[in-house]
């Protein structure tokens, strides 16, 4: 049976009479990666601080690995490594002087914590340069190197790809699942890149106006992800029209003015193609294909969204 790292009960928080989080109930269990998945406002930011004691909740309640007292939550939270809105580091220190400021703070007694940590991210050739000199993206390592530090059990991260290039977006991933794998390190991580998240996290969690309306296992999402044949031509009108025509209840969606993905009729591909062919339709593409992780989000939430 797997150990809970983290579970929400009802847990709400009211801004000016409004609920930014509602009745939020999810388990997260070690070992897992999870990524969390919303609009701007949708709560993500918000459940994260309440998680790492940056803000409190209104009403529920919440256990970080088993404890749920204030002041036994104080004490674990020690385990927990995070980055919330950014890093939040020394400017005129260097980054090896913020690490090791971390490192005593967290109470890790291994000295080559640092360096080695440092190494990981690829930051241990700019050690002694002044954080104001850093570029955002190496802002976000060492952000990411400050949550590392204390060798937590259970890291959250708050967008920790902003700012990043795709090689260093690519060697975070890595580093991540590396530490999932080999020190069964579980991640609660949100992003705007879906597409990121898609190939980094085992779990995935859907939140919308405060309320977690889907979670799902990778595998899930694959079985869910619906496929669906792609059709491009600059006649969309008459398509539909034929396709409500030779076809029963036709299920599809037209995406742009030249575009439909067509969810049913799988099995007859060659009679859709045939009967468009029939009706002088022209056609610049017609394939089968899958729906992404942001195309699942958008149907999930009910349209089109900000993420």
């Amino acid at each position: 049976m797997e150990n809970i790292i983290l579970q929400t009960n009802n847990l709400t928080k009211k801004l000016g009479g409004v609920n930014v989080l509602e009745d939020v109930n999810i388990t997260l269990y070690e070992k897992h990666i999870y990524g969390f998945i919303g609009e701007n406002g949708a709560g993500k930011t918000t459940l994260m601080k309440i998680l790492t004691g940056l803000s409190h909740q209104t009403s529920g309640s919440f256990s970080i690995l088993g404890k749920s007292g204030k002041k036994e939550q104080e004490s674990v939270r020690k385990c927990i490594g995070s980055t919330i809105e950014g890093p939040a580091l020394y400017s005129g220190y260097t980054v090896y002087e913020n690490l090791e400021l971390q490192r005593i703070l967290v109470g890790n007694p291994d000295r080559d914590a640092c360096d080695n940590i440092l190494k990981m991210v690829d930051l241990y050739g700019s050690r002694r340069k002044k954080v104001r000199t850093l570029s955002m993206g190496m802002k976000q390592r060492l952000s990411i190197a400050l949550a590392l530090v204390g060798n937590p059990p259970f890291l959250i991260l708050d967008e920790p790809i902003n700012g990043l290039d795709p090689k260093n977006i690519s060697s975070l991933r890595k580093l991540l699942q590396k530490l999932n794998t080999e020190k069964d390190l579980t991640v609660f991580i949100s992003s705007h890149i879906l597409g990121e998240l898609y190939l980094l996290a085992t779990d995935y969690i859907i939140i919308h106006h405060g309320k977690i309306i889907d979670v799902l296992t990778h595998e899930e999402l694959e079985a869910k992800c619906r496929k669906y044949i792609c059709i491009k031509t600059n006649t969309v009108p008459l398509a539909l029209t034929v396709l409500d025509r030779e076809f029963q209840s036709p299920e599809y969606k037209v995406v742009s003015d030249n575009e439909i993905h067509l969810y049913s009729c799988l099995d007859k591909i060659e009679s859709v193609s045939l009967a468009f062919m029939e009706n002088d339709i022209v056609v610049t593409e017609f394939a089968v294909s899958e729906q992404s992780l942001e195309e699942y989000f958008l149907d999930a939430i009910g349209g089109e969204g900000n993420v």
